[in-house]
């Protein structure tokens, strides 16, 4: 009942949110649905069609509850002509409606009057289909700090008359980059994680790489969408290698490439070429940052790299996307391509960055090309200093190591 609730509860909250225009009801009538069904199911049998069921009987209530609302009247007879001739409880829904509802549910959710934090909760919460629970375990925050998350959410945008709908026209573009942002944000903290004991969480890197598939299916002619999924399937190919035996981080350049995902990385190639197909001009961000993961999940070791693509691709990117961590990451790329002097250049014009003032890896980076320079002492200086920035203990640990490799 669990796993069933979980898989369709997206599709039940986004077809009901149609009917009422507030997701946080959309949600609490969901709820109603499944404790319907484990009232009945025990006692009639699981119906053929569990999804379908549960959606009939969210929307019933959805009516039932306009029905009491002396206002809705014209909405109600709106809604009581397409009940007429929807289909039976036992029946599916039709796809083209289920999709159409889900994309209206992903740009409520991630709409930017919330807070990218708000963002993240409220989107694992009704299209992950997380508890608050596994929420606030995933972000490493208190339960009740993501309950009130949500609470919040749900409310500015009931408060804030946010539609329920897919924007049209600049709008949109400026609305999917937030929802891709969202996904990403998700798939990061999964990925590479802030804070806590371990370095990666794959349970969340799943939820994000999962949401990027729904998706690229409700918008396949979106460059950027297809771009961020081939993104996060070559990220994701990694992860087996990315911990030693004992939950350790292992760096890029160590890691064992046999035990990346094959069947991922050419998910991830065919992901591409979607967005190199539905683009038009310039590549997006997400299309771009894909390209350079190509270039690593397409090597054979770390020293065949393309290096110098890495690099122009990196100057792309920033040229497209311009901020402060694509500049490191630009560094590191040139670093490789034309040896550690220029890359110092630009790191060294950086650390006057306010955004980077507390980024662990600005240091981190620094204290790797002056090691590779001979400048040993002040490498070291520079790895202990990443160390006491970074918040989570896996990563200070490997920090800490690479200070004592420098010597005294």
């Amino acid at each position: 009942m669990e796993t069933v609730f979980r898989i369709e509860s997206p599709r039940i909250i986004a077809g009901v949110a149609r009917i009422v225009r507030d997701v946080g009801i959309a949600e609490e009538l969901a709820q109603d649905a499944l404790v319907a069904a484990l009232e009945q199911w025990p006692r009639d049998g699981v119906p053929d069609n569990p999804g379908a069921w549960l959606m009939a009987a969210a929307r019933h209530r959805a009516v039932d509850l306009i029905r009491r609302r002396e206002n809705y009247a014209r909405k109600l007879q709106e809604i009581g002509r397409r009940l007429e001739t929807a289909a039976p409880p036992e029946e599916p829904a039709d796809p083209d409606d289920i999709d159409d509802d889900l994309l209206r549910l992903v740009f409520t959710a991630c709409h930017p009057v919330l807070s990218p934090e708000a963002r993240g909760a409220l989107t694992l919460r009704l299209l992950g289909g997380l508890t608050t629970t596994e929420i606030a375990r995933a972000f490493l925050v208190p339960e009740a700090t993501v309950a009130q998350r949500i609470v919040r959410a749900k409310r500015t945008l009931a408060t804030r008359n946010v539609a329920f709908e897919v924007p049209y026209g600049p709008d949109r573009e400026a609305r999917l980059g937030s929802v891709l942002d969202v996904i990403y944000l998700i798939f990061n903290e999964g990925y590479a994680a802030t804070a806590g004991d371990d370095w990666l969480r794959p349970s969340l890197c799943e939820d994000a790489l999962r949401l990027a598939r729904v998706l690229a299916g409700l918008m396949p002619k979106e460059a950027e969408v297809h771009g961020l999924v081939s993104l996060l399937e070559f990220q994701t190919s990694r992860s087996a290698a990315r911990t030693g035996r004992g939950g350790e981080p292992v760096l890029l350049r160590d890691q064992n490439r046999r035990r990346w995902n094959r069947m991922l990385i050419g998910r991830g190639i065919t992901a591409l070429d979607r967005a190199t197909a539905a683009a038009t001009g310039v590549p997006g961000p997400y299309a771009l940052q894909a390209a350079i993961a190509a270039c690593h999940a397409l090597a054979y070791s770390y020293e065949e790299t393309d290096w110098p693509r890495i690099a122009t691709l990196y100057a792309l990117l920033a040229a497209r996307a311009p901020s402060p961590v694509v500049e490191l990451n630009r560094a590191v790329a040139v670093s490789m391509a034309h040896g550690p002097a220029p890359a110092l250049e630009i790191v060294d014009a950086l650390t006057a960055e306010p955004a980077l003032r507390e980024y662990h890896l600005l240091p981190s980076v620094r204290g790797d090309l002056l090691a590779r320079l001979g400048r040993g002492g002040e490498a070291r200086e520079e790895f202990v200093r990443a160390a006491g920035l970074a918040r989570n203990v896996r990563e200070r640990e490997l920090l800490l190591a690479r200070a004592a490799e420098c010597g005294p």
